[in-house]
């Protein structure tokens, strides 16, 4: 979510503010065998489990010391490129590694998310209208609410004061009326896919994924189910106008939550996937989102890491008990395509970046968590 105007994006909502605990969880157990045998059956295991942990240990623990990404109360903001992908990957792979406790970064990473949320009185916003321009300490408020909820959903289990603590602080923000019923207002600094106007959809869509995937546990009293049928319907009514990308965390969701799309949206998305997967088998993230950039170059046309591991999310999702050859080739290309040092690559949709960098490798750290995610998955 810190952005510094670095042209890449922080959040989710995730962005995706990004961020979370998930895997002895529900979206992702790792018991879960939701790939098509004949996907698989071809994936021999070429990838390194240890070199990926390494990679992403090292990059949380590069954030959490960076200058730029401290805060208040000795805090660190969340970011959707780095910390949400980490957090939602690393539990899977210490689960997948048979190691007995967290990661270091990982413990800081969730620790540091609980006393945001359990001190939210105290906090500074990530950003401010005094610094950053009108309306930024809201939309700095709502984004982190979601995004904080987002990643202490993902830790899965009985439900924990914190992380009833941090829905409530979502359902509060959230709009309870017009165009955007729903959804939240969301950081916009025209930075796709995580801090852009698009956003707030993206976040929105990854908040019902974790709902969706233990509805007993998240909304189980008629206020909490008022809320998730008002992120339902906000989430339906927009999917058409969103950018592919969006509409990709919403087939994901729509697994677990099937009411979020119909028959013939599910048959035109998989209609589009087909057609952008290229001759490797990869996709690739500027396909998927309209954003014009801002200095004018061309993101590599070449399949990147991010586009292909969030596709072959969606498509487990849907996968069970039948042959998907897309997803295959899909899961195919993640397994040639790690780099020697764990990662890999994605590239800014924003700015042109040297990839090793530390802004360079942003994308790469989303690209690595997700494409953990999608070849435990397999397993």
């Amino acid at each position: 979510m810190k952005l510094y105007r670095l042209g890449t994006y922080l959040l989710p909502a995730a962005c995706i503010a990004g961020s979370a605990i998930w895997w002895a969880t529900p979206v992702f157990s790792i018991e879960a065998k939701g790939v098509a045998d004949s996907a698989t059956a071809s994936l021999p295991k070429t990838w390194s489990e240890l070199a990926a942990a390494k990679y992403l240990d090292g990059r949380e623990v590069w954030w959490q010391s960076w200058a730029k990404a401290q805060m208040d109360h000795g805090t660190v903001c969340i970011s959707c490129h780095t910390t949400v992908p980490y957090a939602m990957a690393r539990p899977v792979l210490r689960l997948a590694m048979h190691e007995s406790a967290a990661a270091g970064p990982e413990k800081v990473l969730l620790d540091n998310v609980e006393k945001r949320v359990n001190q939210s009185d105290e906090m500074v916003p990530f950003y401010s209208d005094a610094a950053d321009g009108p309306g930024k300490t809201a939309e700095s408020q709502s984004t982190e609410a979601v995004m904080n909820a987002v990643i202490l959903t993902s830790v899965g289990g009985r439900m924990r004061q914190v992380t009833r603590k941090a829905l409530d602080a979502a359902w509060a923000l959230q709009f309870q009326r017009g165009e955007d019923a729903g959804g939240w207002l969301w950081q916009n600094f025209h930075l796709s896919p995580w801090e852009s106007g698009e956003s707030s959809y993206e976040g929105a869509a990854m908040l019902m994924l974790n709902l969706g995937t233990a509805p007993e546990i998240f909304a189980p009293t008629p206020e909490n189910r008022r809320h998730v049928e008002l992120l339902e319907g906000y989430l339906r009514k927009h999917y058409a106008e969103q950018p592919l990308l969006n509409q990709i965390f919403v087939y994901w969701a729509s697994a677990k939550s099937p009411k979020l799309l119909n028959g013939s949206e599910r048959a035109d998305l998989l209609k589009k996937l087909q057609t952008l997967q290229q001759a490797d088998g990869g996709w690739n993230l500027a396909s998927m989102d309209e954003l014009k950039r801002a200095d004018k170059t061309a993101q590599p046309a070449a399949s990147d890491g991010l586009a292909t591991a969030l596709v072959a999310l969606a498509l487990e999702a849907h996968a069970a008990g039948r042959e998907d050859v897309s997803l295959e080739r899909g899961l195919a290309w993640l397994e040639r395509n790690q780099g020697k040092d764990g990662r890999w690559q994605a590239y800014s949709l924003n700015k042109e970046r040297d990839p090793e960098s530390n802004i360079g490798k942003f994308m790469s750290d989303a690209a690595t968590g997700y494409a953990v995610l999608a070849l435990e998955q397999a397993k």
